[in-house]
């Protein structure tokens, strides 16, 4: 499987801004499709596979372009301060820890069905590194903890807003949201599986099914429900996640690098220069959160306990492309 023509011509000969937003829009493409009769499992794996291409060119030809991505892209923290200073009262965020855009089939469906009003649903872009305290900070919150039973304070880009951090059940959670006209919810899920299953032998095909479980279930959507009555709500996440299972085992030379460098991880803060190796295997980017070094592309390693089977950090487009969807109850907000 290659890139469509018209797809790599335009990456080829595009300004950073025009390709990325070529990037993210063939990722949205890809992944937002219904499964229709399709098995959930095996599509979802086709359509990560899919993307590989993608990601090839941008550990490959076009590398260049990380250079530009925090210029580019349409960032979720931003995306959501503007939208949340463009309305008044009545707001509601919903944040999925690690959510990917392997999901949002299941969230458009499962809202369409439920009777919501989908007025947007796009693709918006991590920060660098692809992880939560950088997404936390970015949103001007200390970490994400510090939202738990509304102590997040004053001093962050959704104003008014009562505050929530959790990882119960989400028919507890949806108990938790009370009758205040403004509410963010961070909830831990899928970033928890995300973890847990991230040994050898476990990987995607178990993330799956639970999250086709959790996105198809009346639990999740009366938290859904709850967040929107009376207001406007976005779902979103922080980052997505590598499948790194389907990534390509690096040559012996590149292997001990990595392994020296980034443990069993996707990135580290540091002010080294990248690797001499062309097209690179890793990426030093000055970004808003520090200078790092980064995971360039689907690679893993051998490592002490096996190399993750997920992951997110480094630079592939399922850990920095999240959903980012606005929905309302008809006749709503």
């Amino acid at each position: 499987m290659t890139l469509p023509g018209d797809l790599l011509h335009q990456l080829q000969s595009a300004s950073p801004p025009e390709a990325w937003t070529a990037v993210f829009q063939h990722a949205w493409d890809i992944c937002a499709v219904p499964f229709g009769i399709a098995k959930p499992k095996s599509e979802i794996v086709r359509r990560d596979r899919e993307i590989s291409d993608l990601d090839h060119f941008l550990a490959t030809a076009g590398w260049d372009l990380w250079a530009e991505y925090e210029s580019c892209i349409p960032r979720t923290s931003k995306e959501l301060a503007a939208w949340w200073q463009g309305r008044g009262s009545g707001r509601a965020v919903l944040i999925l820890d690690a959510l990917s855009l392997r999901e949002v089939p299941w969230l458009l469906a499962g809202a369409e069905d439920r009777g919501f009003n989908i007025h947007d649903s796009r693709t918006t872009g991590a920060e660098l590194p692809a992880d939560t305290t950088p997404f936390a900070k970015a949103m001007g919150f200390a970490q994400r903890s510090s939202l738990g039973a509304n102590r997040a304070g004053s001093s962050h880009h959704l104003p008014g807003a009562t505050t929530e951090c959790s990882n119960l059940p989400w028919e507890d959670c949806a108990g938790m949201v009370g009758s205040q006209s403004d509410w963010v919810f961070w909830h831990e899920w899928p970033d928890k599986d995300v973890h847990d299953f991230a040994d050898a032998g476990e990987g995607l095909r178990p993330l799956i099914a639970k999250a086709a479980d959790y996105l198809r279930g009346d639990a999740f959507w009366s938290l859904v429900s709850r967040l929107a009555e009376g207001r406007r709500l976005i779902i979103t996440s922080d980052h997505g996640y590598a499948a790194s299972e389907l990534f390509t085992d690096a040559g012996n030379d590149h292997s001990d690098h990595l392994k020296k460098t980034f443990k069993s991880g996707r990135w580290t803060a540091s002010d080294a220069e990248r690797a001499p190796w062309v097209p690179p295997i890793d990426l030093r980017l000055d970004t808003d959160h520090g200078s790092h070094l980064f995971v360039n592309g689907r690679r893993k390693w051998k490592s002490a306990g096996g190399y993750p089977t997920l992951t997110h950090g480094g630079l592939s487009i399922l850990e920095v492309a999240v959903p980012f969807i606005e929905l309302s109850k008809k006749g709503g907000a």
